[in-house]
């Protein structure tokens, strides 16, 4: 039941921050949008630890801040690599381990590897991720294992 509340609460001020709407009649329409969407992922079974981890929410806020300075940085680099008369252009691809427990853990972090400009996640087997780098400064900068670090908890731990 809690989970189901924090989804309530969570739509609902991701609805009302992205519409902006103060009108009564639109309010009520998004309220019963939000009322809805909560019954079906109720009666779908849908919603846990896992699919709502509230545990790492304050976590999640911080890794969310971080991602968004490392996606800043990574176009800064990347706009010094286009803009070079001799860019350095190496294509790698290396194989990291990772140190997430969880299959979420694993595929926020290959999503954020791949957010960033410069590398893409090829595959995720196991503990382990295929990753495709520009060159081999930013191999380094992957191998070296900050944004896995970052990334939070493990969301199996609470039922």
């Amino acid at each position: 039941m809690k989970h189901l509340t924090s989804l309530l609460i969570v739509l609902t001020v991701v609805w009302w921050i992205l519409s902006g709407y103060t009108y009564p009649l639109l309010l009520s329409l998004g309220a019963v949008s939000i009322l809805f969407t909560v019954y079906l992922a109720h009666r779908m079974n849908v919603v846990d630890a896992e699919s709502h981890p509230m545990h790492i929410s304050v976590q999640l806020l911080r890794y969310w801040v971080y991602l968004v300075g490392q996606i800043l940085l990574s176009n800064i680099k990347m706009v010094k690599i286009i803009l070079s008369p001799n860019p350095d252009i190496d294509p790698r691809i290396i194989r990291v381990r990772t140190r997430q427990n969880s299959e979420l853990g694993r595929v926020v972090l290959g999503n954020s590897v791949t957010l960033t400009p410069g590398t893409v996640t090829v595959d995720i087997r196991g503990d382990e991720l295929e990753i495709h780098a520009l060159n081999g400064a930013i191999a380094a900068d992957v191998e070296r294992g900050e944004m896995d670090r970052r990334v939070p908890g493990d969301v199996e731990g609470e039922a």
